[in-house]
């Protein structure tokens, strides 16, 4: 072992790809994985790329390793939902070069609209699934996970959870390793690799029987590590929450800690078990190795006590555990007190000059029913401008919109919005679906130019591929034309008149009218400010409707007037537009 680094789980993620000879790096942004990838396009060799959606990800990283290239699909624990489609095939057919799909899970819902628990999509889909605690395992794990794959024929899957994606710790780095893309050919097989019935069948044998021999691997049953400090009470526990056990409990009990969660190691359970009193099994999110446990005849407890929602932490566990008599380290630890009770809570909100500000202030004010989506624009529902009836998932501002028109008084539409980044991963299906079946919906596509919320990565509307490589730039409005869409009105995202009268427009239309309303995010690089803007204290009425506007750049100055920061004013203009006494006005600029 040479030198040692600081990494991320996510930059380790991408270092034990690289190690192992990673051909293809392809996946969707969605925190908190997407910096593995953006960690792997920075070093030589791969082929590192975005795709539209985490299926299409998934499915060209599986035809990159039946080619035999070793590929690395990633996304966030959402993502999985939309790539379990090819994800449940491949484990059947196997693959050729190593295929690791690195999925991360959101305990606490952080970034996400759910908080589920993807270890049981490892156990629905009969495919191995790692789970690294720290970046050194995160290194290693994934190096191993690209030979489990290969030797096992099947695809592997990564979790990891937010804590071990963004917590940053040591990784020892190998001496003298360089990069070597791993290969195998190609080598035609229907049989494999047409999934019709009749392969299948054999298919799901060969996975049963695969699966037995992964069980009995020596190298992997070495990532499942006991340590025997206590014969009274053992404690089973994996990933992130093995961090929290030691760091509330240090050495004071046993300790199972699993490396590979699926399949489980039956006998190092049984071993364990038999090896200590008691059993306690501590796990964020859903009861999934306890469940297990129990159904082979070990007596444990786990949820009784423990919370079987949100992040665990060290001080949940102390609470949590004093009803089972586990005793925490003493109370006086760092670890064990409240990192900083009483924290004032400060709500998310448009950034200053936000392009999706524009849009939602005139939703608000046209009385227009709103179907939205994922994304920053999903702060459009929260006051103050309460412009969005419903948010489910990626796509969904579109076909919920289908669905909720159905039932609404004659003659009223539904709004359906998207960005532009989602307008690619799902949102064209669902502007083809309220074509198709007549539907009451004007799909609007908020174009900020970047997939904004997950820290500004390309798309297919940027121009751009991941490493910034100019690419043919596909144009909303040019794709609402070929599927048929009558009329597309284009509106700046600074222009209040333009979006009201689009929107007016669109609510008498006979014919089929989409919108897009355009403006860059204003965090981009190269995107300017505007010229600043200051209240004249004179011309104010104090009618606070620019604060209707929701911009961090305004506030109300003790004596009621309100006032605009200069440093934190983007210039975009909409205050001055909405104030109807003229008192908001450009900064004149010293000749």
């Amino acid at each position: 072992m040479g030198d040692k680094i600081v990494f991320t789980g996510n930059e380790a993620v991408a270092q034990g790809a690289w190690e192992a000879g990673v051909g293809l790096g392809i996946g969707y942004p969605g925190t908190p994985s997407t910096e593995i990838l953006e960690s792997l396009t920075k070093k030589e060799g791969p082929d590192v790329v975005w795709a539209v959606n985490e299926k299409v990800a998934l499915e060209e990283g599986y035809g990159a390793a039946v080619g035999g290239l070793r590929a690395l699909v990633t996304m966030k624990h959402v993502g999985l939902n939309v790539a379990a489609d090819p994800l449940f095939t491949a484990a059947y057919l196997g693959v050729n070069g190593g295929l690791v799909i690195a999925c991360a899970d959101d305990p606490g819902m952080h970034s996400s609209q759910n908080e589920q628990d993807n270890r049981w999509y490892a156990l629905h889909a009969k495919v191995p699934m790692l789970e690294p605690s720290n970046s050194e395992e995160c290194v290693r794990f994934t190096r191993l996970a690209f030979e489990i794959s290969e030797n096992f024929d099947v695809p592997v899957l990564l979790r990891l959870v937010t804590r071990v994606s963004h917590s940053r710790s040591l990784v020892g780095l190998h001496p003298g390793v360089s990069y070597r893309k791993e290969t195998k050919p190609y080598q035609r097989n229907t049989e494999k690799y047409v999934a019709l019935p009749a392969n299948a069948r054999l298919r799901r044998k060969i996975l049963e029987l695969n699966l037995v021999s992964l069980r009995q691997d020596e190298v992997l049953q070495e990532l499942n590590v006991m340590e025997i400090t206590n014969p009274e009470i053992g404690i089973i526990t994996s990933g992130a929450s093995y961090n929290y056990v030691k760091e509330a409990f240090g050495d004071n009990y046993s300790i199972l800690k699993l490396g590979l969660v699926y399949p489980l190691d039956t006998r190092m359970l049984k071993e364990f078990a038999a090896r200590v009193k008691r059993v306690v099994v501590i796990e964020e999110l859903d009861p999934y190795l306890e469940t297990h446990i129990k159904a082979l005849g070990i007596e444990c407890e786990g949820k009784k006590y423990i919370p079987a929602m949100y992040e665990l932490n060290p001080q949940i566990l102390a609470r949590s555990l004093e009803q089972a008599e586990l005793k925490p380290l003493d109370s006086s630890e760092p670890a064990l007190k409240e990192p900083v009770p009483d924290l004032p809570k400060r709500p998310p909100l448009f950034c200053s000059g936000c392009p999706h500000r524009g849009f939602f202030y005139a939703a608000n004010r046209e009385k227009i029913t709103v179907a939205g989506d994922i994304g920053c624009y999903t702060l459009g529902a929260i006051p103050p401008f309460q412009a969005m009836d419903t948010c489910v998932c990626m796509g969904g501002g579109f076909t919920v919109a289908a669905g909720l028109s159905l039932n609404l008084p004659a003659g009223e539409k539904v709004f359906g919005v998207v960005g532009d980044s989602t307008f690619f991963h799902s949102g064209l299906t669902g502007a083809a679906e309220a074509i198709y079946n007549k539907r009451s919906v004007i799909p609007v596509v908020l174009d900020n130019s970047i997939t904004a919320m997950t820290g500004h990565q390309q798309n297919p509307g940027t121009g751009c591929m991941l490493d910034g490589e100019p690419t043919f730039l596909q144009e909303p409005a040019k794709i609402f034309e070929a599927i048929g869409y009558d009329r597309v009105l284009q509106v700046s995202a600074y222009d209040l008149e333009q979006i009201r009268n689009a929107i007016r427009e669109a609510k008498k239309a006979t014919n089929k009218v989409a919108i897009i309303v355009k403006g860059p995010c204003r965090l981009l690089k190269g995107v300017q400010r505007g010229p600043g803007y200051a209240v004249n204290l004179e011309a104010c009425t104090k009618c606070k409707s620019c604060l209707k506007m929701g911009c961090p750049a305004i506030s109300l100055s003790p004596d009621g007037v309100p006032a605009i920061d200069p440093a934190a004013c983007f210039g975009c203009g909409l205050c001055e537009q909405v104030c109807r006494h003229k008192a908001i006005s450009t900064i004149k600029q010293e000749e």
